[in-house]
């Protein structure tokens, strides 16, 4: 899996297709990524004695990564990922724009 934290993704399968984001958390061995603003889930918290009421929090859910693109930095479209060596040094490049990433 090449996507980081950090890194601007678009959906392109899914009830929340078309909607943007930056990846919060990556979970390499399931192949899922927890992108901001996109399968939020409600989750419903029972009273405790630090909360005497109880609550409904909204939750970021886990999206596979095969559902999410990279957004190119230079030409704001989705774009797949290849690998080049600069200065001894693998990096990742976008394949629309050959900008390093």
């Amino acid at each position: 899996m090449d996507l980081k934290v950090g890194d601007k993704v678009i959906v392109i399968a899914g009830n929340d297709k078309g909607k943007t984001g930056t990846i919060q958390k990556v979970y390499p061995k399931l192949n899922k990524v927890v992108v901001e603003n996109v399968n939020v889930r409600k989750k419903h918290k029972k009273p405790t004695q630090q909360n005497s009421e109880g609550s409904i929090v909204e939750v970021y859910a886990p999206i596979d990564a095969s559902n999410v693109m990279l957004l190119d930095p230079k030409t704001k479209k989705p774009t797949r990922i290849g690998h080049k060596v600069v200065k001894g040094k693998k990096v990742r490049v976008a394949k629309k724009s050959g900008t390093v990433l």
